[in-house]
């Protein structure tokens, strides 16, 4: 199938071949008559997938189809959510350049710099606005925004915004929308919590699934090193050495980390910036444009900073730290051997990493290879612990309060009946 079977008007289909974009995703496929048909979506797709454009070439489209009335100024007519700004900025690239060739605007709402620009796009007209929580309640507050005239949302990466306790800025944003309008919902997980928003926000919803999350793409070369504690920085210097390691993107699990690991690495002359939340956002647009372009060999990220981080040629993914969510493992090491290239997927695990290393190996199905020949070998008294149980902690259930039994848990997103405030 080619887009020119996808009833998309000629303006966009001119800006997708522009782009070089020539035969739609699977997901791309299933979603966008899905949308350009009114249905609300319910998509469960991670990063790489060609998610981004099945959202935004139908909305693009829906919206150009309005006429606009006489003297009627330009109004939000559809809000994109996503949790972080990286991902925000990236989604409002794509939809620039997939509606050049029309009158649609959009503009990007972000945290971490000036709102006066902000202000500015938004005085000047904007028919869709891609944002981030934070900010954009602060200028609903300011009743610089108004959403009454929005007739499609999209919430992206919704697991992400619930890991990131964005629940009750959620709620406040979908109350000041109208109750009927289109709704279109991603989630590369679906937690309990993002099942209830579902059922609550949906009608009568299209299921798109692409790529279980449990899989992992056979173009990725994946290994592990078990490393004695404490030998991760020695080990990450070694491997750097390869100058076929062109870019990598390194994971740590705290900011922090992230820090120590770009400071040892310029020690070692090896070209590395840090990405997190603790940068302001000039310094995160930097950092991601220098690797992107190849100024810096080596960027060092945590994982809810490297949201939106969308590299076609990035060579190897290597997980510093493991996580210990096993999903997330998929998603980090899905970053690379992207666009039908190859890349590597190269993980380090300390004995204490182990029943991660477990939990992951459950989840895609398959043991990771070991590499064996390093100088920094786990001792063997220790490596049975790999087969361990998994490394999910059992938690108490709480008593329940005789003042209030019927208490509802802090993280449930919605409550049926209830009044959005």
């Amino acid at each position: 199938m080619t887009f020119n079977e996808l009833n998309i008007i000629p303006e966009i289909l001119r800006a997708l071949s522009k782009e070089n974009y020539t035969t739609p995703t699977p997901i791309q496929e299933q979603a966008i008559p899905a949308v350009l048909a009114g249905r609300d979506l319910l998509g469960c797709a991670q990063t790489g997938t060609g998610k981004t454009a099945a959202f935004a070439v139908p909305i693009i489209q829906l919206l150009s189809e309005q006429q606009s009335k006489p003297n009627a100024g330009r109004h939000i007519r559809s809000l994109i959510l996503t949790p972080t700004r990286e991902l925000a900025l990236q989604i409002s690239e794509n939809i620039k350049s997939y509606s050049q060739y029309t009158k649609v605007s959009c503009t990007a709402i972000v945290g971490g710099v000036s709102q006066k620009v902000q202000e500015r796009a938004l005085n000047h007209g904007a028919d869709i606005i891609i944002a981030t929580p934070g900010r954009l309640i602060d200028l609903i507050s300011q009743k610089r925004i108004d959403l009454q005239h929005v007739q499609i949302v999209v919430l992206d990466e919704a697991d992400r915004m619930l890991d990131m306790g964005f629940i009750h800025d959620v709620k406040r944003i979908v109350a000041k929308m109208p109750n009927k309008k289109q709704t279109l919902f991603f989630s590369a997980t679906m937690p309990p919590e993002i099942s209830k928003m579902v059922k609550l926000l949906l009608v009568n919803p299209v299921k798109v699934e692409i790529t279980p999350v449990s899989s992992t793409a056979d173009r990725i070369k994946q290994s592990v090193y078990l490393l004695a504690t404490g030998n991760k920085q020695k080990q990450l210097n070694h491997l750097l050495q390869d100058k076929s390691i062109v870019s990598a993107l390194v994971f740590t699990r705290t900011k922090r980390g992230a820090d120590r690991v770009v400071r040892d690495l310029a020690r070692e002359n090896i070209s590395a910036q840090a990405i997190h939340g603790n940068k302001s956002q000039i310094d995160r647009q930097n950092a991601l444009r220098n690797f992107k372009s190849g100024v810096t060999r080596v960027l060092v990220a945590t994982d809810i900073a490297a949201r939106g981080i969308d590299i076609d040629e990035l060579s190897h993914v290597i997980n510093f730290n493991l996580p210990n969510i096993p999903e997330t493992y998929v998603h980090r090491i899905g970053r690379t051997g992207r666009a039908g290239l190859s890349g590597s997927a190269i993980s380090f695990c300390e004995v204490d990493e182990l029943p991660f290393l477990s939990d992951i190996e459950k989840l895609i199905g398959k043991s990771i290879p070991e590499v064996k020949d390093h100088s920094y070998p786990m001792p063997k008294s220790i490596r049975s612990a790999k087969v361990e149980g998994s490394s999910k902690p059992t938690v108490a259930k709480p008593a329940k309060s005789k003042a209030n039994p019927a208490r509802k848990p802090k993280n449930e997103w919605f409550t049926k009946g209830s009044k959005l405030t």
